[in-house]
């Protein structure tokens, strides 16, 4: 008898006593969940991500438009950054007021390759204020997957209250899930048994969020 055979008979014999006019999964399954916890405006959802944001240890910086170039300036120059990985399709006025070195996302690039630039400048889909997690979806201002995780310091720009939602749920009807989706709440961290915490573990160890409103 092979492992696949003897799995499906264990799931017979499981299901041997139940009626065939039994009511089906997806019925008695009841997804009658909450869309959001508390009734907030939209001011108060934004600082409710501000808040959570800050719980998990990202940096937050809140700017206009107009400001957004030298405070993105100000951040890399702080952080003695000589480079920045830049997705292709981010805003070219967003590091108008660098000078630091500007590196492509290449699909070429190896591990090695990113582990050499000191930090990335990237825009996010969507924001979830009751977790504090922002989600990036590939898209052409977010750049691959992996230049998120693999330098040390990530920026990441948040534009305000547009990309922010409340709860997870909102944040799904957003989201295509066919898509690379990346859920970051903090930066990398762990914790070992006796919870020393950890940073910069499997991704960057400094996030930087900024609110554009």
């Amino acid at each position: 008898m092979s492992g696949r055979e003897r799995i499906l008979g264990r799931v017979r014999r499981a299901l041997a006593d139940v009626p065939p006019d039994d009511t089906p999964y997806e019925q008695v399954v009841r997804r009658d969940y909450l869309r959001e916890h508390g009734d907030r405006t939209v001011g108060q959802t934004v600082e409710l991500l501000a808040e959570n944001l800050a719980d998990y240890r990202a940096v937050v910086h809140r700017c206009t438009e107009g400001e957004l170039p030298s405070l993105i300036a100000r951040l890399l120059t702080e952080r003695e950054a000589g480079s920045v990985l830049v997705p292709p399709g981010l805003e070219t006025g967003w590091l108008a007021g660098t000078r630091v070195t500007r590196v492509a996302d290449r699909a070429e690039s190896t591990p090695d390759d990113l582990d050499r630039v000191d930090s990335v400048v990237t825009a996010c889909a969507v924001a979830i204020a009751e977790t504090g997690t922002l989600v990036l979806d590939g898209g052409p201002d977010q750049g691959r997957r992996r230049i998120s995780l693999v330098p040390d310091h990530h920026i990441c720009v948040v534009r305000v209250p547009e990309q922010v939602v409340s709860s997870v749920p909102q944040a799904l009807e957003r989201l295509d899930p066919g898509r690379p989706l990346t859920w970051i709440s903090g930066p990398s961290a762990t914790s070992d048994i006796e919870l020393d915490r950890v940073e910069g573990v499997h991704g960057p160890r400094t996030l930087e969020v900024v609110l554009v409103g």
